[in-house]
């Protein structure tokens, strides 16, 4: 890759740049504890220190004046995250000392690193396939506890395990067809292709390739809009989802005249939640405003949670895919029979709605255990297909008998995609782009 260089010595901020009472440093390349020594305050305890242990001292600048107390993290060449030489040092997280100590290392020769190049290195070196690589960053961003474990599952090799074990299963079948290829001519029993082991390696590709939606949904989370008339009562429950007051409740109808958002979790889905201004005909143009701005919403929205005040009778809207029709104040007046009703009040049927919400965020999605292996890159579904498509025109081969040398080439064609996504076969330009977007320290 143009973008990093791999024979030097890189450092970065691990941790963010803001006021903490501490941060870490990351430095990584062959020959940095040697460069490091000349600000070290124990130089030779930093050079002979063993693989994983923790040395104090204090950096310093070239007139010996102490910058910070420290304590270095050591790793030596074949070990730590890169399995290069590094060290990481934890330092006192004031602005000022981080700044000085990061232009102290620019002033000894060491290169600032790129965003991702810690992990790009530790991929480099095998510690990582491209899989765990994409995991690293898939945790960092996660949202929810969910989204956290199925990324932590496959940073720790389950998603590796399971493309190991379906590209041995692809290079017996293909071992198969050799052997005919290549003694076609000798006398050989006769050959039988292995149909159902093709068909069944074709179904593990597709039932991994179909856990992206459910996936991309922990990733992305989702948009719900708390909609209805005035006084419908969406603001309590907006607080009461919340367990905080963050909307204003009034009986006095258009109170809320503008959208407030928050961040919830349902059922391990992050999602954005909206409160917003109450549907009606308004004279007010300040109402006004904040109705559009609702339409708006509604209309982005991945589900629209619509409440109707069960005491009042009036057109509701159409129930679909995207709306979920909620009867509020039930604890006041009885909602019709059959119908999903609440109190934002007491809390009585909230937990049966979280349910819904749920259920209608995951239509469609094959229900997951919580040990299923989820795949959330879109790289790697794609690839997924592709591998798929490909065993699947090789099935349609089989089945028109027709030569295996031209069976063979889709078989090839499936095997490359399996391999591009742990990076055995990865071009340049796609490893850059999936490494830039780590962040710096990663």
């Amino acid at each position: 890759m143009s973008r990093y260089e791999t024979d030097d010595i890189i450092y970065a901020l691990a941790t963010g740049w803001v006021q903490s009472a501490l941060a870490v440093i990351r430095v990584s390349g062959q020959g940095c504890r040697a460069r490091l020594a000349a600000c070290f305050s124990r130089p030779k305890a930093l050079e002979e220190a063993e693989n994983a242990t923790l040395v104090h001292g204090y950096l310093q600048n070239e007139e010996h004046q102490r910058i910070d107390e420290v304590v270095c993290a050591v790793y030596t060449e074949g070990h730590g995250y890169t399995l290069e030489e590094s060290v990481e040092f934890t330092c006192h997280g004031s602005l000022a000392v981080i700044k000085e100590i990061l232009e102290l290392f620019a002033r000894l020769g060491l290169r600032s690193a790129e965003g991702g190049e810690f992990t790009f290195r530790s991929f480099l070196h095998g510690r990582l396939d491209l899989t765990q690589a994409e995991a690293v960053q898939e945790l960092v961003s996660s949202q929810s506890k969910r989204s956290r474990s199925m990324a932590l599952g496959r940073l720790e090799g389950s998603l590796k395990d399971q493309i190991t074990h379906l590209k041995n299963e692809l290079m017996a079948i293909m071992a198969a067809v050799e052997v005919q290829l290549d003694y076609a001519e000798d006398e050989l029993d006769a050959f039988t292709f292995p149909r159902q082991r093709l068909v069944f390696l074709l179904d593990l590709i597709k039932q991994l390739s179909s856990t992206y939606q459910i996936g991309k949904l922990f990733k992305q989370g989702a948009r719900i809009v708390l909609a209805g008339s005035t006084n419908a009562g969406k603001s309590s429950l907006f607080n009461l989802l919340l367990k905080q007051e963050r909307s204003i409740v009034s009986p006095v109808r258009g109170t809320t005249r503008d959208y407030i958002e928050a961040d919830l979790d349902v059922e391990g889905i992050p999602v954005k939640l909206y409160d917003t201004a109450g549907l009606r005909e308004s004279e007010d143009v300040i109402e006004s405003e904040g109705i559009k701005r609702t339409e708006r919403l509604i209309g982005q929205a991945d589900l629209v949670v619509y409440l109707v005040d069960s005491s009042e009778h009036g057109p509701l809207p159409q129930e679909d895919e995207r709306t979920l029709v909620v009867y509020n104040k039930s604890d006041l007046a009885k909602p019709p029979k059959g119908e999903l009703a609440i109190s934002a009040q007491t809390g009585e049927g909230v937990g049966l709605l979280l349910g819904q919400i749920a259920n209608r965020l995951r239509h469609g999605m094959q229900s997951t255990m919580e040990d299923q292996l989820i795949i959330e890159s879109e790289r790697q579904h794609r690839l997924l297909l592709h591998a798929a498509e490909a065993l699947e025109r090789a099935l349609v081969l089989v089945d028109q008998d027709i030569p295996l040398d031209i069976i063979a080439v889709e078989l090839g064609e499936a095997l490359q995609n399996l391999g591009e996504l742990t990076g055995e076969v990865t071009p340049a330009d796609i490893l850059e782009t999936i490494f830039s977007g780590f962040c710096v320290g990663k």
